[in-house]
């Protein structure tokens, strides 16, 4: 079992791992962004997934009742935090260090997407902490991929059972899931931008949106496009 855990891992693209390092490297920087745009948080999502409800802009209401794996992504990625922090899936209200964690937002995170080799047709979305204290990941991250103006639904049974709270310097992660490796999917299409909103603690979108870049050749997405809540790891979030 455990090797296949690490095959999964090792699966990942090397963008991927690059990127999050990148972010980490950077993680005592002042977290660029704007409320509204730039390079900060926030964001919408795109496309509906077949048998789910899409949402609005802000997410609220983007849910799927699909079945996730299940799998502990924990176990299959060991230590795969490109930082190591003290941040943990906790009350939401304080950091290890007893500091009240604040939300994760424009000046105090980055946010990077990734394709990764494994599972097919997904992405890996990773936000770091680059503030001085705690913050909190409320959610789902909202993509919206080129111009939908809806927000892909969310994989329900992939929601942790406590609010993320990410220590300075540490990573959260979130999968999209882009097509069906089928071909059943409708409505394919090639996107090439993509921005990224986080939600507050009611479930509500923010002003903050994130604009990470995307590869120069663009994401094929389809209607099978969904989301997972925010993850401690990043095997945990391409469990699903």
């Amino acid at each position: 079992m455990s090797s296949v855990r690490d095959t999964r891992i090792r699966l990942l693209t090397a963008a991927a791992a690059v990127a999050i390092a990148a972010l980490s490297l950077t993680a005592c920087g002042d977290g660029s962004g704007e409320p509204g745009g730039g390079s900060s948080e926030g964001g919408s999502s795109t496309g509906s997934s077949s048998g789910s409800s899409s949402g609005s802009f802000s997410g609220k209401d983007a849910k799927s009742g699909g079945a996730g794996s299940g799998q502990d992504g924990d176990a299959l990625a060991g230590k795969d935090s490109a930082a190591a922090g003290n941040g943990k899936t906790g009350n939401g209200d304080f950091g290890a260090s007893g500091t009240k964690a604040v939300a994760c937002g424009g000046s105090n995170s980055k946010t990077v997407a990734a394709p990764v080799n494994r599972p097919v047709n997904y992405m890996l979305l990773t936000v770091v902490n680059t503030g001085s204290a705690p913050c909190e990941l409320y959610g789902y991250p909202a993509a919206r991929f080129g111009e939908a103006q809806s927000v892909p639904p969310v994989k329900e049974d992939s929601k942790p059972q406590a609010v993320l709270t990410l220590a300075p310097g540490e990573p959260g992660y979130a999968a999209v899931n882009l097509s069906a490796t089928d071909g059943s999917g409708t409505n394919g299409h090639t996107v090439k931008s993509l921005t990224v909103a986080f939600q507050d603690r009611t479930g509500e979108g923010t002003s903050w949106v994130a604009h990470p870049a995307v590869p120069v050749e663009g994401i094929y997405v389809d209607d099978s496009l969904y989301v997972t809540y925010w993850r401690q790891s990043m095997g945990d979030a391409l469990s699903w």
